[in-house]
């Protein structure tokens, strides 16, 4: 049988890869956009997103090791992977509709996502609810800085 944090991170992984289908004309459109200019912090977002990612892994982890098996368990296993699914849907989707607003739409959701996830989460494990934590600061900065590039692109929203 194969460790849990193995099993989560190759789930995790894999959802990442397979969600992840852009095409040069959508990486085209996305870099084109105009955006807001105090947004200077752009080149560390993907560094942002790993740590984001391998906290969210290890909060999940964390959780399944409470009681592994538990039907209870395997629904906040599925809130995870609905929350990743969430989080890696907001720049396909985005860029293949060309919508800002639907990026923002995303970004929202799966912040609130996060939070409702968050909240049942502490009566299981209080740590695996600091885990997400980066995710749940994060998300809202993504998002208001994806809505704050909609009146810069008009056309793109």
């Amino acid at each position: 049988m194969l460790p849990p944090w193995l099993v989560i991170g190759s789930i995790t992984i894999l959802v990442a890869v397979l969600m992840n289908r852009l095409s040069a004309q959508d990486i085209r459109w996305f870099n084109r956009l105009r955006r807001p200019p105090w947004l200077t912090f752009e080149g560390i977002i993907p560094f942002i997103w790993m740590f984001i990612f391998i906290c969210a892994g290890y909060s999940a982890y964390v959780v399944w090791m409470t009681n592994p098996g538990d039907s209870q368990i395997w629904l906040f296993m599925g809130g995870y992977l609905i929350l990743e699914g969430l989080i890696m849907a907001y720049t396909p989707v985005m860029c293949k509709l060309r919508s800002l607003r639907v990026g923002t739409i995303i970004g929202a959701t799966g912040f609130f996502w996060g939070l409702i996830l968050a909240l049942n989460l502490w009566k299981v494990s209080p740590w695996a609810v600091v885990l997400l934590l980066p995710y749940l600061l994060w998300s809202p900065i993504g998002t208001y800085v994806t809505w704050k590039m909609i009146p810069l692109n008009p056309m793109e929203s």
